[in-house]
Parts: C-alpha cells; structure tokens; sequence
C-alpha cells in the first residue's frame, strides 16, 4: 500500500510516499480502508522531534492521528464492528497512522461515522472537537448561563469549543485573529474581541483582555508567552477555572481567589465521540474544512503549517 512515512525527524522534506506492507489487525484491532486523515498541529511537532518525550514513536512512522474510513478485516475478540461499517477515531498517538492507505486502530476508539457530511470530511472532526469538549465538558464543568472566554477561537478546535458552548446555553466571548474573526462569529459567538494587527502569531498574543467582563470559565487554545496567560486569571470569577491546551507551559492558577489552572491532554474517548458526531448529523455542529489535499501531497501541508500559511482545516484525502 501506498503510505507517507518520514525515517529521520526534522523538517517537512522528510516526509516520504513510499510503499509499506498493508498492515494485520491484531487481537482487538480492526483494519480501515482509510478515506482520510487531517492535519492536527502536534503532527508537525512529533515529525520535527519535539515530542520525542511525551509521544515516543518507531521510525520509520506514518503519521496522521484522525482516521475516517470503512472496516475491511476486523481481528479477533472484535465485536459490535462489522466489515463495511464507517467509522471515525482519534488513533493513538504512538503507533502509526492513517497517513496510508490502510491502518489497524483499536476497536474501542472508533465512533460510527456522521451520515450526513461526506466520509472524507469527517476525518477533521475526531481530535480537535474531542479537545473542544474535554476542555469544557470534562474539565471546566461548563453549564448554561455560565460565561466563558475562547482564546484562539478562530482555529479548528476554537470553532468547535465555541459551537458547543453556545449550545450548551453559555455566552461565549471568543478572542480570535482579525482574520478569523468572521469564523468565530459564524461559530455563534456572543462577542467577539479580535487586534488590529494583522501578524497572526503576534496578533493573538496582543489581544487585549482588560475589558471584559468577569466569566466563570476561560479555554486558552492560543500559543501565548506565559505572561499572557498568567494575565487571562484577571478576567476570572473566584472560584473560575482556566483550561489551557499549550501543553509546554503548566496552566495558571490563583489560589487567593479560589481560580483552577488545569492542563489538557486530550485522550481518545469513543463515546464522546459518538456523540460529537451525532451532533453532526442533528445539525447541532458544523463541521468546516478548508482545503482537501491529496495524500502525495502531505508534505506541502506540514511544510504550510511550518510556514503559518494553512488556510484552516485541512483534509488528507486517501
């Protein structure tokens, strides 16, 4: 089978499409025929060696951590799952993924895929809205009539985070980019704070807090300094909780006034999922993609990211 693989970590040009040997489910596992799998940012951090600690993997690795795709072999002791069947899941970060025509994932990670957005779109679902929904499901606690602030609303996880807050009765404050603001908005935010510049990274980290209102909860989605998240504990309610998913820095807490600085590490949960896609075929969220790009051509994707260029989510179409 065809598959992108790179053997030394480092910059994009490592990548490699090459053949592999189609891989055998084991005891538990099943085989995917895989349609797709997207581009999350921590895929560029494990290729370039950043992640060596935290997410050890065997080179040579085929990389991509969301899979969609239909059930060709299923491996022993796997029940409920049928060959034919589609299916989404968040693989494990450590072996290798669907950046190939084929790959084994545990049974226990997968979710019925949505019926109601093509098979190659869902693959941008499973990461980012998991993340979205542990941050303000699992860990924050949020609940209607509550308010919470979304710094880096603009991007992928941002869009689910505040599509889902908003439907759970919060009023959302998203911090986004200039441009993306638009996006933010459209995701139903209550208000909108974007910067006047127009320097991306340096954008996000000069958005100006000081004149919100206090909220109960803030989700920070946004590579900031350490200084700027320490500031985003000004804008919390005592007793509030701060949600940081930059997991390089430990969050910050305020014991004085009682405010919670917990750090995500997003883990696969295929009932979560099933639910987030059930949501997305009740019409209660939206899934967005930018840009579909074929498999051959994933090392233009990483090398875009590596670049900050990448128009939004993005696709891997197998």
């Amino acid at each position: 089978m065809k598959a992108i693989r790179f053997h030394e970590y480092g910059d994009p040009t490592v990548l490699r499409h090459e053949d592999v040997d189609q891989p055998v489910p084991g005891t538990g596992q099943v085989l995917i025929r895989v349609a797709a799998t997207s581009f999350n940012g921590v895929d560029g951090n494990i290729r370039a060696g950043f992640m060596q600690g935290p997410i050890p993997v065997a080179l040579p690795h085929i990389p991509g951590i969301d899979v969609s795709g239909t059930i060709a072999a299923l491996g022993d002791e796997v029940t409920g799952l049928a060959v034919g069947d589609r299916v989404v899941g968040f693989l494990p970060m450590t072996g290798d993924g669907a950046a190939a025509e084929y790959v084994v994932a545990p049974a226990g990670i997968l979710a019925p895929a949505p019926t109601g957005i093509d098979l190659v779109d869902a693959a941008a679902l499973p990461t980012v809205g998991l993340t979205a929904w542990q941050a303000l499901f699992d860990h924050a606690k949020l609940t209607g009539g509550q308010r919470v602030l979304i710094n880096g609303a603009g991007g992928a996880v941002g869009g689910y985070a505040v599509q889902l807050a908003k439907s759970a009765g919060a009023h959302v404050i998203a911090t986004t980019s200039a441009r993306t603001a638009d996006r933010a908005k459209a995701a139903g935010a209550d208000e909108v704070i974007t910067d006047a510049q127009e320097s991306d990274a340096k954008e996000r980290e000069a958005i100006d807090h000081t004149g919100v209102d206090p909220v109960d909860v803030v989700v920070n989605l946004a590579p900031i300094d350490p200084a700027r998240l320490a500031a985003l504990l000004d804008v919390i309610r005592p007793g509030g909780v701060l949600v940081n998913t930059t997991v390089w820095m430990p969050a910050p807490s305020d014991e004085p006034r009682g405010v919670r600085g917990i750090d995500l590490f997003v883990r696969s949960d295929a009932g979560q999922l099933a639910h987030l896609t059930g949501l997305v075929d009740s019409g209660a969220l939206r899934v967005e993609v930018a840009q579909r790009v074929p498999l051959a051509e994933l090392p233009s994707v990483h090398a875009q990211a590596a670049a900050g260029t990448l128009p939004g989510k993005t696709v891997i179409v197998v």
